[in-house]
């Protein structure tokens, strides 16, 4: 007698399909439903494990993607976040990564090979100029850094070389803006991929894909994460990118782990409510510190000039809880406004709940010289000020006793 075939396992359900009209804040909390995997639980459940039951007879070279294999590759928790913040950025597909970096890392070598060029503002992320600058050299990729000025005339930045234009808008820590569609519609003349690092923005304030970027990637322990309790990023952009990066996630082995996706989840349900009132808060410290005699220069979304102003117009529908601003008295001012702060904590990280401030060039940027913080404004006396929730009043009245006292 013949044995029975094994059982295959069942296709995994699509996410349920929410309304066409819905607003963000309503796809922040409902994004994500699958109650094929949940037994009908509200709150998803966290699926702590390694492997899955998986037959034997069942070849792995017949493996579609409908079933489980291995949480390195794929995980019902993971697939929720991601779920979630593809509704959030109006993409096709995203993927989370256990770190910002690793999702910046994997999407840009996925599309770049020895001989590529990129084009990346020189005002990036600390993080991500190591990357452009201390690792893509060695496999052969040219990377051409462009100022600020020169990022305002894309077209002049832009060549038949160039694979990939790498931008962040806002900037971290100076909070420049770029004008997104000009950058796509320039490099998709010219055949190179975009990628837009949307973490200070958020897709609360801003969506790169509806401008005609290509890739956003987050650092999702920021604003995403929302509580300063993770660490996770994030890419989303069309299926045919998502797919090629996910091949390069798994080769680099750089998965979320699942409780980790489960918090990021979490926060993601409230990201409306607390972008809202930090972009407030944002707004309000800017206009109290922009003045003050112990500040030499302020920086937020748009506030350089009428020509920055008119970009975040046209591309944000708000600003950033970010808050940017340098001390006349340089690092010695620095250091007596952290320590004259009482409620305001001393931490790198932004877009936690809590208001939270660093100095730059100690921290997010200490890898460049002294020459190349000098030239990009990253100066000892700059600060970065990231709001929390708290009560507008009193976050101006700490920075600003702080500000009195420096």
């Amino acid at each position: 007698m013949t044995a029975p075939d094994p059982p295959v396992p069942a296709p995994r359900k699509r996410f349920e399909p929410l309304p066409e009209w819905v607003g963000p804040s309503t796809r922040a909390v409902h994004s994500g439903r699958r109650d094929d995997l949940n037994a009908g639980a509200v709150a998803f459940p966290i699926y702590e494990t390694s492997t899955y039951r998986y037959p034997a007879e069942y070849s792995e070279a017949r493996h579609q993607g409908d079933v489980h294999l291995y949480t390195r590759l794929d995980n019902p928790t993971q697939e929720v976040a991601a779920e979630l913040l593809r509704s959030l950025e109006g993409a096709e597909a995203a993927r989370v990564f256990g770190s910002g970096m690793g999702a910046m890392s994997a999407t840009l070598l996925t599309f770049l090979s020895p001989g590529d060029e990129v084009v990346a503002l020189e005002d990036l992320y600390g993080g991500t100029l190591d990357l452009l600058r201390g690792l893509l050299p060695r496999f052969g990729v040219q990377v051409r850094f462009v100022s600020n000025a020169e990022a305002s005339r894309p077209e002049d930045c832009v060549s038949p070389r160039t694979r990939v234009v790498l931008l962040e808008s806002p900037t971290n820590p100076l909070l420049r803006v770029h004008d997104l569609r000009r950058w796509a519609e320039v490099a998709t003349r010219t055949g190179a991929l975009t990628v837009v690092d949307n973490t200070v923005a958020t897709p609360l304030n801003q969506s790169p894909l509806a401008c005609g970027i290509d890739v956003v990637v987050h650092s999702a322990s920021k604003a995403l994460g929302g509580h300063s309790d993770l660490i996770a990023g994030a890419v989303a952009g069309k299926a045919e990118h998502l797919a090629r990066i996910e091949r390069t996630h798994s080769v680099l082995g750089s998965p979320l782990d699942p409780f980790a996706a489960f918090l990021l989840t979490r926060g993601m349900k409230t990201l409306a409510l607390r972008v809202e009132r930090q972009s407030e808060n944002g707004r309000r410290v800017f206009a109290a510190v922009r003045g003050h005699p112990k500040v030499r220069a302020a920086h937020y979304p748009g506030a350089d000039d009428a020509a920055s102003e008119a970009i975040a117009r046209k591309q944000m529908r708000g600003r950033s809880g970010l808050v940017a601003f340098e001390l006349a008295g340089g690092a010695e001012a620095a250091r007596r406004f952290l320590h004259g702060l009482r409620l305001v904590e001393v931490a790198s990280s932004f877009g936690g709940v809590e208001s939270l401030v660093s100095v730059p060039s100690e921290t997010s940027h200490r890898g460049l010289t002294p020459a190349e913080a000098e030239s990009r404004g990253i100066r000892p006396g700059l600060v970065r000020l990231s709001c929390g929730i708290e009560e507008s009043d009193d976050i101006v009245r700490d920075v600003t006793s702080a500000l009195d006292g420096a």
